[in-house]
């Protein structure tokens, strides 16, 4: 039996970031894709997400202060 991580109380929603969002976060923050932080390809929470390196995951957060809260990580290979 293999069980789904994304289905975990305890793992937020991770969504692939589209275009327009990934466009807008880097010229926000005046950022390039390299600089955003990694989530590695053979993650279990990407793993149903049709994703490949150099895609970007979105990370949508649940906090009791801000609400809801949303993380950017750039797929890479181990």
């Amino acid at each position: 039996m293999v069980f789904d991580v994304s289905h975990h109380v305890l793992v937020p929603k991770h969504v692939k970031a589209s275009d327009s969002e990934l466009k807008e976060l880097l010229a926000r923050h005046s950022l390039t894709l390299n600089l955003l932080p990694k989530v590695i390809l053979g993650d279990p929470s990407i793993a149903g997400l049709s994703v490949k390196e150099g895609d970007v995951v979105k990370i949508v957060r649940n906090s009791r202060t801000a609400g809801v809260s949303s993380y950017f990580r750039r797929v890479a290979h181990a």
